[in-house]
């Protein structure tokens, strides 16, 4: 069953031409409703054809928004941004013909900046106030004149040449009603439009941080799964090699064909009792940190002391194991890290998973080498077996994977997610020479 998915993006930038195109049909309306109250009941003298071309061509131009909304096609932030620049030729036009900066409607200029403000980037909004601004400053000398609409300076050539002063006192009282009364429409439209997106955009903002709070706890759910599976991984691998010491100790005991004597029973019974407290020791420590955040299960530490206490750690656990140090000089070994015990099991498991592939006599080799970003630094960590399968490569650490014959892999990709958990990254190849090769890198604490 196929399901076609449309991205988050796509969807928003259809609602916001959806909402767009029902912003045009108020406007739509809101004008012929005022053309019409302006023509019959108020009887002032307009260009009302040019004003009903204008209002016809924005219908046109809104029809065609509609039949663009019924389409599948993604609506890109261009045709926003030109959908916007003709709502602003088109109220420019219907103001040159009424009036232009006289008219007290200039206040809707603010309306496709609002807009463009809210759901387009900020270059696109600098572009709008560059038009709006240079379009309103054109309407101050070149508009349409509407003599009854425009108020008289009286000067003493008026007075000389016995101008009708009562008669010009009027139209300029009703020019004041007329404006007073549209300055009282445009507050209103600009506090209802204000208040509507004030309040869309705090139900946007309330919803954005629920969906927030919701991604902080399913994430503090998932590090604290990720930490318990790393001990848990580290655990069962602690474990591995004192079971093992066991049923070869339990099946010697099993097969023996002549009594043991006490002193040999003894013994056995001892190293039995030593690899007990050995598992004992590693679910105690599994059980102990199970659940504790990042700041309770880690402290504060040098490197190079974080760094001699995790190998004296994995050497309790690989005596026999030859390790090839190298230390370059320049790697930051003075400077803090967060020593975590998530982090120390992590990389124990890459320790213990390189002993585990490479010869006893060749060993493997632990580089500590500086990085190229300050406050990092890297961990190498080599084997000299017989590398990973190449298309095992392409898995490491996305999901649990046949790393070994024994286990699952659990352990590697929880090593992996701990890491990345911490800010670090881990990258695992194959040398050409033989073997694999896991370059770590850690961050490290910068000093205020």
């Amino acid at each position: 069953m196929l399901v076609n998915f449309v991205p988050k993006t796509e969807i928003s930038a259809k609602q916001n031409l959806q909402w767009l195109f029902i912003l045009r049909n108020l406007m739509i309306g809101g004008e012929s409703l005022l053309l019409l109250i302006s023509i019959d009941i108020l009887k002032i003298p307009l260009y009302q054809e040019a004003i009903w071309l204008t209002i016809i061509a924005i219908a046109a131009v809104n029809l065609y928004t509609w039949m663009r909304l019924k389409t599948d096609i993604p609506v890109t932030e261009i045709e926003m941004c030109s959908q916007l620049t003709l709502d602003v030729l088109a109220i420019t036009a219907l103001l040159y013909l009424t009036g232009g900066a006289t008219n007290p409607f200039t206040w809707i200029f603010l309306l496709p900046l609002i807009l463009t403000a809210i759901i387009l980037p900020h270059s696109y909004t600098w572009y709008m106030v560059i038009l709006t601004i240079t379009l309103y400053t054109a309407l101050i000398p070149y508009h349409a004149n509407i003599t009854s609409l425009e108020p008289h300076l009286m000067t003493m050539q008026d007075d000389m040449m016995g101008h009708d002063i009562h008669t010009m006192q009027q139209q300029d009282t009703a020019f004041l009603n007329f404006h007073m009364l549209g300055m009282w429409f445009g507050f209103v439209c600009s506090a209802i439009l204000v208040a509507f997106f004030a309040v869309e955009l705090s139900n946007t903002i309330k919803l954005g941080e629920r969906t927030l709070a919701k991604a902080r706890e399913k994430s503090l759910q998932d590090e604290q799964l990720i930490a318990l599976g790393t001990l848990a991984a580290s655990a069962a691998h602690d474990m591995g090699t004192p079971l093992g010491t066991m049923a070869i100790l339990t099946h010697d005991l099993k097969d023996d064909r002549y009594p043991v004597s006490p002193q040999e029973l003894c013994e056995k019974m001892g190293i039995m009792q030593e690899q007990i407290d050995r598992c004992k020791k590693a679910l105690s420590v599994m059980s102990a940190s199970a659940g504790e955040s990042r700041a309770e299960a880690g402290h504060i530490k040098p490197f190079n002391i974080y760094l001699d206490d995790v190998i004296t750690q994995w050497r309790s656990l690989q005596s026999t194991v030859k390790v090839n140090f190298k230390i370059s000089p320049l790697a930051p070994l003075e400077e803090s890290i967060l020593a975590e015990l998530t982090l120390t099991h992590a990389l124990i498991n890459i320790l213990n998973n390189a002993a585990s592939a490479t010869p006893i006599a060749k060993g493997i080799d632990l580089s500590i080498l500086p990085c190229t970003e300050p406050h990092f630094i890297a961990i190498q960590i080599r084997d000299h077996g017989k590398g990973f399968p190449i298309e095992m490569l392409q898995t490491l650490g996305k999901r649990p994977v046949n790393s070994q014959q024994q286990g699952l892999g659990v352990g590697l990709f929880l090593t992996y997610s701990t890491i990345t958990r911490l800010g670090g990254s881990i990258t695992i190849k194959n040398e050409p020479s033989g073997g694999a090769c896991v370059d770590i890198i850690l961050p490290l604490l910068v000093h205020a």
